[in-house]
């Protein structure tokens, strides 16, 4: 019979395998970014979230506060990068106003980090405890960023389209959220079950609604409107 941890290291792999597809699921959605040199309708809320909630991950991970978490390092720091990343795109693409608004969240977040890791280092003894606090806030900032598709989500069901809503991100959601509850389930540990738990929920929705809205979108709105607006030049300048 398989050992539990060897059972759960090989379920961990999985798991870093699919985070890792997962966090690379966004990149046509930012390659549609960059070659129309335009955010559109896009929103940077999930990726700036994900910021956040990879850094918290990886200090929960650190031998100083949940020892034996080596996987939940690896995938979480491959994630801060890319998700960095991401987010510089949409820096760059975006206009004064959204900039504004990245600037101010990403300082927020260096600034709640900053006083975490103080906190925890400082006033916090044993990796009990200090699991029991970084599990707690990882908790809630895991569901933050399953929590933030609910925007674009509206945005899909009052325009009964799904355009907007990337399906390889929402099926990843769901596949990740699956593989890390097992993996918590095969050794206890409820401060990554829960958030997993709900991921599994999110992602199952959006993919509940790109089923529902998918006949419904309109996948050349961009083009028409570009045509309509080529067409309203030519007569202006026949005048």
């Amino acid at each position: 019979m398989a050992d539990p941890n060897t059972i759960r290291t090989i379920v961990g792999i999985i798991g870093n395998v699919i985070s890792f597809f997962l966090f690379l699921s966004p990149a046509p959605t930012f390659l549609k970014i960059v070659k129309a040199k335009s955010v559109m309708e896009f929103k940077p809320d999930p990726y700036v979230a994900t910021v956040l909630n990879c850094a918290v991950w990886v200090f929960y991970g650190m031998p100083f506060v949940h020892p034996d978490s080596l996987l939940v390092i690896t995938i979480n720091g491959f994630g801060l990068a890319l998700e960095l990343f991401y987010v510089a795109i949409f820096f760059v693409y975006s206009d004064w106003a959204k900039r504004r608004k990245i600037i101010i969240a990403l300082i927020i977040e260096a600034i709640f980090m900053a006083i975490l890791i103080f906190v925890t280092l400082t006033f916090l003894h044993g990796t009990k405890s200090r699991s029991m606090l970084i599990g707690i806030v990882a908790i809630v900032f895991n569901v933050l960023m399953y929590t933030s598709p609910l925007t674009v989500m509206k945005k899909v069901i009052t325009t009964k389209s799904v355009k907007y809503m990337p399906f390889f991100l929402s099926i990843a959601n769901f596949a990740n959220g699956i593989v890390w509850s097992c993996y918590a389930l095969l050794k206890f540990d409820p401060y990554i079950l829960i958030p997993n738990g709900l991921g599994t929920v999110s992602g199952l929705v959006q993919l509940i609604l790109y089923a529902a809205f998918y006949r419904t979108t309109n996948w050349n709105e961009e083009d028409e409107k570009e045509v309509e607006l080529s067409a309203s030049k030519t007569k202006s300048s026949d005048v």
